[in-house]
């Protein structure tokens, strides 16, 4: 009761318990949903303090963040903890939902048939790809090290971590391919003759040739929905961050696509507002500080 009775009889009201009874009816909580890469890490890789302290305040006034991100959770889960969230979080562009600290009751991933990956690497030399990576949450197989740093894929590799029939016993979520640039339309050419029906193409942006390969129409919003289902959250008012096209549906599905000034030009094309400063100036934590 927001009152209480005195010792004369007097109905006296305990205002603390009324402003938080105010605070609790009229705020109103949002899914913000978090892509990494370009949008909330800076150009290093990198969580500025200023968004560390932004995302941490959001969350204190009630509202749900979450990552929705291409990367896998085992290159992701650094920057959860960085963050001090405690939402699930979403992977490889919608294709895996965990809670990364305990059992999730709504945890899923989406996996597709292991022998696209054997086929791949005995076609490997004739399409021109060089890298081959399978992987899910708690296994990574690649073929060889990467000739490249990009901080996705080891350069040394494990006896464990090698790619071949007898350690891939899984269906993977993901497949990624470093490919030769000349040759990279041939490869998504057979790709699709071949298994267009079961997987979604996404070349990755900026200056890795890299394709990945996942399950045929899962995307960021998968995993969006989910979420705003979980936490009884209306679509509009979901506010999703994103820069690249693999954020496309994220940002359509949600009720403020938001996309960062250094934003790929079809991501601002259907974005509901464009950040007024890049991911490297703190974008997503000036939005929010001004937009909450």
């Amino acid at each position: 009761m927001p009152f209480i009775i005195d010792e004369f009889g007097f109905i006296r009201y305990d205002y603390r318990i009324i402003i938080k009874i105010f605070e609790v009816i009229t705020i109103n909580k949002k899914l913000i949903t978090l892509d990494l890469d370009g949008t909330t890490l800076t150009n290093n890789a990198t969580i500025s303090s200023l968004t560390k302290k932004t995302i941490k305040e959001a969350t204190r006034q009630g509202h749900i963040v979450s990552i929705v991100t291409g990367r896998p959770n085992r290159i992701s889960i650094n920057f959860y903890k960085e963050l001090g969230l405690k939402t699930p979080m979403i992977n490889f562009n919608g294709n895996l939902g965990i809670l990364p600290d305990k059992k999730w009751q709504l945890e899923y991933q989406h996996t597709i048939d292991r022998e696209i990956v054997f086929d791949l690497v005995s076609k490997s030399k004739s399409l021109g790809i060089s890298v081959i990576a399978a992987e899910n949450r708690k296994t990574f197989l690649i073929n060889q090290g990467a000739k490249f740093e990009t901080g996705f894929f080891p350069t040394i590799l494990e006896t464990n971590q090698i790619l071949n029939q007898k350690n891939l016993t899984y269906n993977p979520i993901c497949i990624s391919l470093s490919v030769n640039p000349l040759q990279k339309n041939n490869v998504i050419n057979y790709i699709n003759q071949n298994y267009g029906d079961l997987v979604e193409i996404s070349p990755w942006g900026g200056k890795y040739p890299i394709i990945e390969l996942a399950t045929k129409g899962i995307k960021k919003s998968t995993g969006v929905k989910i979420l705003a289902d979980f936490y009884g959250i209306m679509q509009k008012d979901i506010v999703a961050f994103g820069d690249e096209s693999n954020d496309t549906s994220m940002i359509e599905f949600a009720g403020k696509g938001v996309a960062m000034k250094n934003a790929i030009p079809e991501i601002k094309k259907i974005a509901n507002d464009v950040t007024e400063f890049t991911n490297d100036e703190d974008g997503v934590a000036k939005y929010i500080q001004r937009f909450l």
